[in-house]
């Protein structure tokens, strides 16, 4: 490490693996873990072993040594431990001493084969020596450094068809049946060891992951240890105080009906409102139930040990989360693909599922469920990813009305509208090409992030008031009514001018945004257009007109 050290030193300025810090007496935990992740990644590209931070240097290596102690390097790297994923840690951090100063060196390993290294859940990279995200070349080129093994596909050799349930092989094959009517009499002569290789559930008679998963009696889980094949439905009130649980486990093929069996899918009855929604309907939808926990199961990463875990709110809220990345990286590239995901995490348990009808054909479920939320007018599937977790919400009562009405009274909105009006209802923030498409399309207005349901909308929803409740009014409107409050009162205070214009400005602005405005529009008219002017002083003006 000597040597590493006098070669790192001995650099023209640092790179895409070499990093130096000052960090005389600490260093910024966060930013630490940012350059942890962005150093491992680059050295994966760069096909290095190992990238190196390096405390007590200067940018330009001179070196003025650190006092950071041995019990803050150990704070550090229980810090990175905890919030990097995959979990890594430093290979080594190495003290030395240079022209009479300390200088610690942290070795950093690279990023797995196919695995980009993330701190709190968000991938960094280098240009250089500039710290930003991980682009998306990069990402790729990372995760296509390995073909996966399908972890799904893998077999047991301990492991036998005494291992399956036969209650779950009888249900298998009428699962089977149904997808494949034509088939229906020839299943019947087949004998469970022919059937479970043509569900392709079994490779050649020999048991798989997916069957184990799927078909395996509750004490075959072991046999894919140290993964799990565990779902846990959780119950809790609206103060988010857990009610009642219950553990699932294999065959996973008959226990998604009894998980199925335990939410309370409820009646919501809507408000009468001239027949534009139905009177009633169910708080979730079957098909949504089915479809979010069966994607649960088919793209869980089962490698990471996790379990995956449906909660129950009585706030009317269904929130279902798995471990691993969400590979399509969004929502919006399923809903927009002309054709299913070409890469899948667990390819042969989900084809096994399309087989047994459990999800629909690759691809189209997550669009359908969108497409249910909005006939109904509930909000649409929320989508969670982060520090390898899928989770996703489904709500089922009607959260904003006047939302609902809007939809009701524009049938021709097509599902990507609609998902872009969800966002601004739940006042996510839009991309710019989002919030432009939104206004070219006439259906928001004003400026990001402070859209807003345009004129069209509203003369169509008949809430034109609320239209201008959101809007405001030209600046003119507001000068006019300085001026005709000074004509009649002679002066204002600041106080005065508050009372007259706050209440009245945009209600997409926060309070602070109204004041800004205020102060803006009052100095337009005094330096501007010079038709007031202060006649007392800075910190308590008298406004009169000119």
């Amino acid at each position: 490490m000597k040597d590493i050290l006098d070669e790192l030193l001995g650099l023209p300025s640092e790179n895409e693996v070499v990093e130096f810090k000052e960090a005389k007496q600490q260093y910024d935990r966060n930013k630490l873990g940012k350059y942890f992740s962005a150093l491992a990644n680059e050295a994966n590209l760069e096909n290095k072993t190992s990238a190196y931070l390096v405390f007590g240097v200067k940018d330009n290596q001179t070196i003025v040594g650190t006092n950071i102690s041995e019990k803050q390097l150990n704070e550090y790297k229980k810090e990175i431990a905890d919030h990097t994923s995959p979990k890594l840690g430093f290979i080594s951090t190495n003290r030395f001493v240079r022209e009479g100063k300390v200088v610690v060196v942290l070795e950093i390993p690279a990023a797995p084969k196919g695995m980009p290294v993330s701190w709190k859940g968000f991938k960094y990279g280098r240009d250089g020596e500039s710290l930003g995200a991980l682009n998306d070349n990069e990402y790729d080129r990372i995760k296509n450094q390995v073909k996966q093994t399908d972890w799904s596909a893998q077999i047991i050799k301990e492991a036998s068809i005494t291992d399956l349930s036969n209650q779950a092989i009888k249900e298998a094959r009428k699962r089977f049946i149904q997808k494949n009517k034509s088939l229906a009499e020839e299943v019947k002569s087949w004998s469970d060891e022919v059937f479970l290789n043509k569900a392709k559930i079994t490779i050649k008679g020999k048991i798989t992951n997916t069957a184990i998963l799927l078909l395996g009696k509750p004490e075959a889980e072991h046999y894919i240890n140290p993964s799990r094949a565990t779902v846990t439905w959780i119950l809790k009130d609206a103060d988010n105080i857990e009610k009642d649980y219950e553990h699932f486990t294999c065959p996973l093929l008959l226990n998604v009906v009894e998980i199925g069996k335990k939410i309370r899918n409820l009646k919501y009855r809507y408000i009468n409102d001239d027949s534009l929604f139905p009177d009633e309907v169910d708080q979730y939808d079957p098909y949504i139930i089915r479809e979010a926990l069966n994607n649960c199961i088919a793209h869980q990463d089962y490698t990471l040990g996790g379990k995956i875990v449906v909660v129950e709110n009585e706030n009317s809220t269904l929130v279902f989360s798995n471990s691993g990345d969400f590979i399509p990286q969004s929502i919006e590239a399923v809903i927009n693909a002309d054709s299913p995901e070409q890469n899948y995490r667990n390819a042969f348990l989900t084809n096994a599922m399309v087989g047994l009808n459990m999800i629909d054909t690759i691809g189209s479920g997550i669009k359908r469920m969108f497409k249910i939320q909005s006939k109904k007018f509930f909000p649409l599937p929320d989508y969670e990813f982060g520090n390898q977790k899928v989770k996703v919400t489904i709500t089922g009562k009607v959260l904003d009305i006047d939302y609902a009405r809007k939809l009701a009274q524009l049938p021709s909105l097509s599902l990507n509208e609609i998902i872009l009006l969800d966002k601004v209802a739940k006042n996510k923030t839009l991309t710019s090409d989002e919030g432009k498409y939104l206004k070219d399309k006439k259906l928001v207005e004003g400026r990001r992030p402070n859209l807003h349901i345009s004129s069209k909308v509203a003369k169509a929803t008949g809430e034109k008031e609320e239209y201008i409740k959101m809007r405001g009014f030209k600046d003119d409107h507001y000068k006019k009514m300085i001026l005709d409050y000074l004509q009649e009162y002679e002066s204002a205070s600041k106080k005065d001018l508050d009372k007259l214009i706050l209440d009245i400005l945009p209600n997409v602005l926060d309070e602070d945004q109204k004041k800004n405005k205020l102060r803006n529009i009052i100095y337009a008219m005094s330096k501007r257009d010079v038709s007031i002017t202060n006649t007392g002083t800075n910190r308590k003006p008298i406004w009169k007109k000119v």
